[in-house]
């Protein structure tokens, strides 16, 4: 089975899925856990220029979101947890077997300081003992070289080394400070002991590869940063894993016009399709889209349907940047049509944008400058309203 869109017909469809075009089809903490479970993670990103990756990523999705929805499902309700799927992310608590083999993936502390494993008993009966803490409460003052050649507290380098192999989970955060906790007072017993639902590491790697498919919503087969962080995913690996999944019907052929690879969505996701071939007419929306948002993971994958060149520049050296430290995509109907810099100052509580930027092929209209404007009013209200810092 193959199906043939248009590039518009390809954008409708992946903007639908992901609930950035036509009305919100999210709303509230049942929209976030619906959009999680649809998204397997969302990535999170410790940076706040204007409110976090996960934040921007929500915001623009669910309809009345607040910083505090989020906040309750992880440290509240433990509907959600923090840890890593591709990066640091934010995964459905249910999905946590799924990633025990990581506990060991991630046992590399040790290498930089044998001091870390020796002190990690004596840190686990002090939490025990005292209930969550963070790094300023233990008292220890010796210091270490850590993974990234930057000095770090032992007390810290040694919370961070328990939280990656799964002894130790985030308790709760009171601003960007964790506060960590016994994995057992932190997730439930009836998930804590289940077994690792795949048998093998090429079964994590399957489960891991229709993951991140469904994620995006349309993957090519070839190296992709949407498969990050998927532990020794060779090409042939990924070649075996498509062919099966193309065999057992788990995905589907997308070809879309001009484009010379195939692109796969899953099975389950050809409802969509279905409408957008209808013709379906969408209510256009203006959103900014977060630098790490699930539907922008392959860049070169968004550069070949919308043909938008988008790189976070982040990490570019300031007199190299073409934009800007963080901007953010600027989406209008089923195009990109530009891209904003927005900074969001506590002391002022104001959020001041620096710089918008449009594409040359965009007509710019007063209907497009009133709902970029909105858009802008809305981040301002997001910033200033919202207790909790994830």
């Amino acid at each position: 089975m193959i199906i043939n869109l248009t590039k518009k017909q390809a954008r409708q469809f992946l903007l639908v899925k992901h609930g950035l075009l036509g009305e919100y089809k999210f709303e509230g903490e049942k929209g976030i856990l619906a959009f999680v479970k649809q998204a397997g993670c969302i990535q999170f990103d410790p940076i706040d220029s204007c409110g976090r990756n996960a934040d921007l990523v929500l915001l623009s999705r669910i309809k009345n979101y607040n910083r505090e929805m989020l906040y309750d499902l992880l440290y509240q309700d433990r509907k959600l947890i923090d840890y890593f799927d591709k990066n640091l992310s934010i995964f459905c608590m249910d999905d946590w077997p799924y990633f025990l083999r990581n506990h060991e993936l991630y046992d590399y502390m040790d290498r930089y300081d044998c001091r870390i494993k020796l002190t990690c008993e004596e840190i686990k009966n002090e939490i025990k003992r005292r209930g969550p803490l963070c790094s300023n409460d233990i008292h220890n003052d010796k210091h270490i070289i850590g993974a990234w050649g930057t000095k770090s507290s032992l007390a810290r380098a040694v919370l961070e080394h328990l939280y990656f192999t799964g002894e130790l989970a985030i308790h709760h955060k009171k601003g960007t400070t964790k506060y960590y906790d016994c994995i057992e007072n932190c997730i439930p017993k009836k998930i804590l002991d289940k077994a690792d639902p795949n048998k093998t590491l090429y079964d994590f790697q399957k489960w891991l590869v229709l993951r991140r498919i469904k994620s995006v919503g349309l993957l090519w087969n070839k190296s992709s940063d949407a498969f990050l962080c998927i532990n020794q995913l060779k090409t042939l690996v990924r070649n075996r894993i498509y062919e099966e999944y193309i065999l057992s019907g788990k995905i589907v052929e997308v070809r879309v016009e001009g484009c010379k690879e195939p692109f796969y969505c899953v099975q389950e996701d050809l409802e969509i399709i279905d409408e957008v071939l209808s013709k379906f007419v969408y209510k256009k929306r203006c959103e900014f889209i977060a630098p790490l948002d699930n539907l922008i993971w392959d860049r070169k994958l968004i550069k070949e349907i919308f043909d938008y060149d988008y790189k976070w520049e982040i990490y570019t050296p300031q007199n190299q940047r073409k934009y800007g430290y963080y901007v953010l995509p600027i989406l209008y109907g089923d195009q990109f049509i530009g891209r904003i810099e927005a900074v969001f100052t506590k002391k002022t509580n104001k959020l001041e944008v620096k710089n918008i930027w449009i594409e040359q092929n965009i007509k710019y209209t007063k209907i497009l400058d009133k709902e970029i404007h909105k858009r802008i009013v809305k981040l301002e209200k997001f910033n200033q309203n919202n207790v909790n810092e994830l």
